[in-house]
């Protein structure tokens, strides 16, 4: 792996950690319970890696398999599949012990639409090494 891309996966890392820590902060029903800086960053930075991976591996089996979906709701369930997506990593956070939940469907739909407007914004704003 070059240095370049590994700084870039890096950088979408810590911005989709912000992104997360900005939803804590804005929606009710998303929590971040970790007790210090160092440790809620800690703890935002796994979620951040969790949320990754869980887009990485079932967002394109999603995609495939509800093809018709998107097409049937012009990518509206992207919405929804988003939210869900959010919500399952609250479950993992959970099983690993990590002070990240999210309380509910709505929550998790709001939380995922403002982490893609978040992390959207700043990977527009911060070069990512891949350039």
């Amino acid at each position: 792996m070059a240095p370049s891309h590994a700084m870039g996966i890096l950088i979408r890392l810590v911005i989709t950690a912000v992104s997360l820590w900005i939803a804590t902060l804005v929606i009710d029903g998303i929590q971040l319970t970790a007790d210090t800086a160092t440790s809620k960053a800690g703890t935002l930075l796994a979620v951040a890696v969790i949320f990754g991976l869980i887009n990485a591996i079932l967002r394109p089996i999603i995609k495939t398999i509800g093809c018709g979906f998107y097409v049937l709701t012009l990518g509206l369930v992207a919405i929804l599949v988003n939210g869900l997506l959010l919500l399952l990593t609250s479950w993992i956070a959970g099983k690993l012990e990590l002070g990240f939940h999210v309380d509910g469907v709505i929550a998790a739909i709001l939380g995922a639409l403002l982490v893609g407007v978040v992390s959207w914004v700043l990977n527009m704003l911060v070069p990512d090494g891949d350039d």
